[in-house]
């Protein structure tokens, strides 16, 4: 009986205007807007070989006896495009091309977006957009009148008065219709995928394909969780009319504004500072350590030549002797920077993230944001992408202070080179490290959890609430 009613559901909705409007959108967005994004990823990957070829040719040593400008980038470290932005792109326009290495700490190079700001006016099309978006409202399109339409025309009545179980009616409505909807979905992001082989896109690397196929099983469970917000607003409701008007005031609160209304709480409840602020801080804090030490050098300066004779210079090299001195006291001070220049970082990086959980938490009240976060971690274009890029440039700054910055000095009086001896060969970044699609799961398991527990939570109380209604 079940199968019966399936068939009669897949055969009412194929015969409808929606399933011509699916079957176009499917057929033409899916395809065109993976090309697409394949060619700009192509063109992106471009500028990134050409800026680390022309980042090469850069002379990489450095003398550390030799004055160094604290804004002079000594290095930088690029952001590599990856492939499967071509499904979301997520942060990667908005993360900095790169971060530059200089003596006050790390600068961040201008982002894509940057470059082409004007057409970020009206948003960026993928395939995650298109989920999150269009077929969400197609989702909700093919169930706000499941019931809502029998009840009205009378149908409902007539149906279970054959001794239907109500299960099973609800449940013909809502597996009819995901087939009926999915089975153009999956054919049309087939058909996309053909296309970026044929375009030259590694769809068969290890890393890829898995990662491709998780981000396709995690499309359709989101689509499932909108039948099931559907399927709900159609069993409450009496008239269709007033049930898609209800479906797309709830589609435009889930999709379009709590997840933008997250993040703008989270400014007020948990305030931070700029990254400019914070590096415009460490440049003062230096420029007041390095004029304090021009004062214990004028000091140690009056004490060296107190009470010698003028031609004593001749006999013994006062600069030298000064230069002995002030090693403790910039070492002292060298230190002193640094602790304070980490306290200021620590200080800044928990406003940040504090900011960023709070928003975050906020954010996953609709599954929207959870099929955000989940989708842009396997495409790896991601929160956990950027934190990766950042801590990968932390971990160069380091090796680089080591090497170079905590070498320099700024008080020297009387310079002796020995190049061969004090040339310092810069090392070059280390590529960023890439996790694997189960350490990307395991850290996407509240979204992944939240998506299961809307579709199942929303589907059950439909069906409690069609159990109770009076037919």
């Amino acid at each position: 009986m079940l199968m019966t009613l399936i068939q009669k559901e897949v055969m009412q909705h194929i015969l409808s205007v929606r399933f011509v409007a699916l079957l176009l959108m499917c057929l033409l967005l899916i395809p065109l807007t993976l090309s697409i994004n394949y060619r700009n990823y192509r063109q992106n990957l471009v500028d990134y070989q050409e800026a680390v070829k022309l980042a090469n040719i850069e002379e990489k040593t450095v003398n550390p006896k030799l004055p160094l400008e604290p804004e002079l980038e000594l290095s930088k470290l690029f952001l590599k495009p990856t492939p499967l932005s071509v499904f979301a792109n997520g942060l990667g326009d908005a993360l900095p091309s790169y971060l530059g290495m200089t003596r006050n700490g790390i600068i961040q190079g201008a982002p894509a977006l940057v470059s082409d700001s004007l057409s970020y006016l009206l948003g960026h099309l993928d395939f995650l957009f298109l989920v999150g978006t269009v077929f969400s409202l197609l989702a909700l399109l093919f169930t706000f009148d499941a019931v809502a339409g029998e009840r009205e025309a009378g149908t409902l009545r007539i149906t279970l008065a054959n001794s239907l179980p109500r299960d099973l009616f609800l449940w013909s409505k809502l597996i009819g219709g995901y087939i009926v909807f999915v089975v153009p979905f999956l054919v049309s992001l087939l058909f996309g995928l053909l296309v970026l082989v044929w375009q030259g896109f590694p769809l068969g690397e290890p890393e890829i394909f898995p990662r491709v196929f998780s981000l396709t099983l995690a499309s359709l469970l989101y689509i499932a969780v909108f039948f099931a917000i559907g399927t709900v607003i159609s069993t409450y409701l009496d008239n269709s009319k007033t049930a898609l008007i209800v479906a797309f005031t709830v589609w435009v609160f889930a999709v379009l504004i709590t997840p933008r209304v997250g993040f703008i709480a989270a400014k007020f409840i948990a305030p931070m500072r700029t990254s400019q602020s914070v590096y415009l801080e460490k440049t003062a804090l230096r420029e007041n350590f390095n004029t304090e030490l021009e004062e214990k050098k004028g000091e140690i300066y009056k004490e060296v030549w107190k009470g010698r004779p003028q031609s004593f210079e001749e006999q013994f090299p006062v600069g030298e002797e000064v230069d002995e001195q002030m090693k403790p006291l910039e070492e002292e001070f060298r230190q002193k920077f640094k602790e304070h220049t980490d306290e200021i970082d620590r200080n800044y990086q928990r406003e940040k993230k504090g900011q960023e959980q709070v928003g975050e938490t906020l954010s996953r009240i609709t599954p929207t944001s959870s099929l955000t976060y989940l989708a842009t971690n396997l495409t790896q274009t991601g929160k956990r992408k950027r934190n990766a890029y950042f801590q990968a440039g932390e971990r160069y700054y380091d090796a680089l202070h080591t090497d170079v910055f905590g070498k320099i000095v700024d008080h020297t009086s009387v310079r002796t080179f020995h190049p061969e001896r004090d040339i310092v060969k810069i090392r070059q970044p280390s590529s960023l490290e890439t996790p694997t699609l189960g350490e990307t799961l395991r850290q996407s398991a509240v979204d992944v959890l939240l998506l299961c527990f809307f579709a199942v939570v929303l589907t059950t109380l439909a069906f409690l609430k069609f159990f109770r209604s009076d037919i």
